[in-house]
């Protein structure tokens, strides 16, 4: 099955929506059920661990984004456009008027360091009280993160499918979709029916990936298709640039991966490149292939995958700047900046990784080399935010910034700036301070200012910025065409640094590339289940 990019669903969405909560009796065309409703439950729970990070994701980060339950999950997820956006566009395409969706629980959050066990525990009681609860129920589809971690524990996303597994009858579906990082366990594999993941490196295929996903589901609670799938473990442990989706080596990878699923008999094909921040005995890539009924067909496809993959191995990380050579590439971009902005990405602070948001390498040099720049630059600081937040608009303060959460790769900076803008917002007290060219927004959660409106909502204009700094990997690049002229990847000290040989791993299993040097991907036999 292959899925073409979807764009215009909004409307449709809604108005199908209202048909399915209404037990499927009307649709794009009226749609006249053949058959008994089958009922499908739906949640999601997403959040993204970084390790290293030393700290943990509270109920604040979750109430942020989202921790909904009941009917509020199906008008956010619509506005959002995401996974339960496009599963419920599968119900309406491929239900034939007899599913029924009953949502769950929608608790996602920004990555970060692990989630508080608390937390974690009371958003599990709410998804397995609210599936025990009904009456009936055939199939369940879960859109998960597939690399979050818990205080105390490994593996959630396991944990999460074996307790329903536990708790409900082993034979219903389980249909799960996850991000293309996610880390893949043999707990995962063995309760869940299928997993899909997304194919796009900065991902853009959230929509996609539910609908992909709903597709499967649907037609295996109608009896139509017999999900078989096959799952490769890889001794592989590369991030970085390398692994953007149209570009190469992955783009070749991805294009075969396409045509495989123009084969009726392949449901997906995913491959997980996973989270390389997540210190876990199971780190590595994965591949999976989910056929209809063809176990030997899965299982020949998942190796050739992981063979593909093992073969670009040895393709090196782009070489990034210190903040000093940032700071002078932008300035011999004079000609670009007059047509648009220098977009630093803070690689070793990225809080779309989960680092904390709280880097001041950047901010350090702008002080001592960079001044006559215009530059923005976002940094989590609850303290200084509050206290900056005090102030009257253009009052000048002095602030202690950064160092405070990690501070084994941070060190605090003292800036001298007036306030020049205040708001509260989901991020908590936010204020802009202005220091010579300087515009340090200064928040009391963490912002990866992956969206340009993460500047221009505070009425920062991107046209008249030198310098823009932005604390994610991938999705700046696209998000930020409009104005960027020359990116610049930034390497400092911090929790998420691209360098695997710098990470302080405890509990990976050895060995493992590129860390070791070994003749071959496999570990243990692939599972076809």
């Amino acid at each position: 099955m292959r899925y073409p990019m979807r764009t215009s669903r909004s409307a449709v969405l809604l108005a199908s929506t209202i048909c399915v909560l209404a037990l499927g009796s009307c649709g794009k065309e009226e749609k006249k059920a053949v058959g008994p409703v089958k009922i499908i439950a739906v949640a999601e729970i997403m959040q993204e661990t970084n390790s290293f990070s030393p700290v943990l994701t509270t109920q604040l980060d979750f109430e942020a984004e989202n921790l909904l339950s009941g009917d509020a999950i199906i008008q956010k997820s619509i506005d959002e456009g995401t996974q339960i956006a496009g599963f419920l566009e599968a119900v309406e395409d491929f239900g034939e008027g007899r599913i029924e969706v009953v949502p769950i629980i929608k608790a996602t959050s920004m990555s970060g360091g692990p989630v508080e066990q608390a937390l974690y525990e009371s958003i599990k009681k709410r998804l397995i009280s609210g599936l025990s609860a009904m009456k009936e129920l055939h199939g369940i589809y879960l859109s998960m993160h597939g690399a979050m971690g818990v205080e105390g524990m490994r593996d959630p996303e396991g944990d999460i499918l074996k307790t329903i597994r536990d708790t409900i009858r082993t034979e219903i579906p389980i249909g799960v979709s996850y991000d293309l990082h996610a880390n893949i366990t043999r707990r995962q594999v063995k309760n869940a029916t299928f997993i899909v993941g997304y194919k796009t490196n900065p991902h853009r295929d959230h929509f996609e990936t539910g609908y992909h996903s709903g597709e499967i589901l649907i037609k295996t609670v109608l009896g139509k298709v017999k999900p078989v799938m096959a799952f490769n473990k890889m001794r592989l442990l590369k991030g970085g640039g390398m692994t953007i989706d149209f570009l190469s080596p992955m783009r070749e990878i991805f294009s075969w991966m396409d045509d495989v699923e123009d084969s009726d008999e392949v449901l997906c094909i995913s491959n997980f490149m996973v989270h390389v921040w997540l210190d876990d005995p199971e780190l590595g890539w994965s591949t999976i292939v989910v056929t209809d009924n063809k176990p030997d067909l899965a299982r020949e496809l998942a190796d050739e995958l992981a063979d593909r993959n093992w073969s670009v191995r040895d393709v090196k990380h782009a070489k990034g700047s210190t903040p000093s050579e940032a700071i002078e590439k932008a300035r011999n971009a004079w000609f670009l900046r007059k047509f648009g902005t220098t977009v630093f990405c803070d690689a070793s602070d990225a809080v779309g990784a989960g680092a904390p948001g709280e880097n001041t390498w950047i901010l350090k040099a702008l002080i001592d080399e960079g001044t006559d720049l215009t530059s923005y630059l976002w940094l989590r600081d609850r303290d200084a935010a509050r206290e900056a937040y005090a102030q009257n608009i253009g009052e000048s303060v002095t602030l202690s910034v950064g160092g405070k959460l990690d501070k084994v790769y941070n060190k605090p900076v003292s800036i001298t700036g007036t306030i020049i803008s205040k708001t509260e917002s989901r991020l908590g007290k936010t204020a802009i301070l202005k220091h010579k060219g300087i515009h340090l927004v200064l928040s009391e959660l963490p912002e990866s200012s992956s969206q340009p409106n993460s500047f221009t909502d505070l009425g920062l204009s991107l046209w008249d910025a030198d310098i823009v700094v932005v604390k994610n990997l991938f999705p700046f690049r696209y998000r930020y065409l409009l104005y960027n002229r020359k990116t610049v990847d930034v390497m400092t000290p911090g929790t998420t640094n691209v360098d695997v040989f710098q990470l302080q791993y405890q509990r990976i299993a050895r060995p493992i590339y590129p860390l070791d040097s070994i003749e071959h991907w496999r570990g243990d036999e692939t599972i076809v289940k």
